[in-house]
């Protein structure tokens, strides 16, 4: 079976582009694990992009130990063919799993223990789809091929299972979906939905 992955949500910027704007986004600081975690799947989506293959081996065999030594030393696993958006910010270590087929928007954070992957094994390929702005709390689960609105908060420890639009925030097991407190003045507090 042939996937196709688009690697780059913003091919305009260069590699060191993408990292200095990610460095600024982590608090201009180079040690914080998750700044490391996404400067690696930078690279490692740059390397891709090198022709001829056997010209790019070398570029490989360098992301798979930076890779292993991320998810090994800091337990974050983010391989390069997530489509990660611009300045997506990785605030904690440990724990965090996320899924080769995901998409994460502009300006989300990811805190520690999420785990965004699928939920059936025979659909290995579903994987979550978030906006921009999304804000996922330590703990969190988002299984299975659901969209994550814009500018949506995810409770920590949270179980999502299906869409969440955008606006909202989803607390608990299962996710209770609400308003957000900047949500607009036409949504009625009283409107909850579920997440089943």
């Amino acid at each position: 079976m042939d996937i196709q992955v688009k690697l780059s949500s913003n091919p305009k910027l260069g590699l060191w582009q993408q990292i200095r704007e990610d460095w600024i986004a982590h608090g201009k600081d180079w040690t914080k694990p998750g700044f490391r975690a996404v400067a690696i799947h930078r690279f490692g989506v740059w390397r891709m992009q090198i022709q001829p293959k056997l010209l790019r081996a070398p570029f490989s065999v360098l992301y798979g130990m930076l890779y292993r030594r991320v998810r090994n030393h800091y337990g974050i696993e983010l391989p390069y063919t997530v489509e990660l958006g611009r300045r997506v910010v990785i605030e904690h270590q440990g724990a965090i799993v996320i899924h080769g087929y995901c998409s994460i928007g502009d300006d989300s954070i990811i805190r520690q223990g999420v785990t965004l992957g699928n939920r059936y094994l025979d659909r290995l390929f579903d994987a979550p789809k978030l906006g921009k702005r999304v804000n996922v709390g330590a703990g969190a689960k988002i299984f299975g091929n659901v969209t994550i609105g814009d500018d949506v908060n995810i409770g920590a420890n949270a179980v999502v299972l299906c869409d969440v639009p955008s606006g909202m925030t989803a607390v608990g097991i299962p996710g209770k979906i609400i308003p957000n407190k900047q949500a607009s003045p036409t949504t009625s507090p009283e409107e909850e939905y579920y997440v089943v």
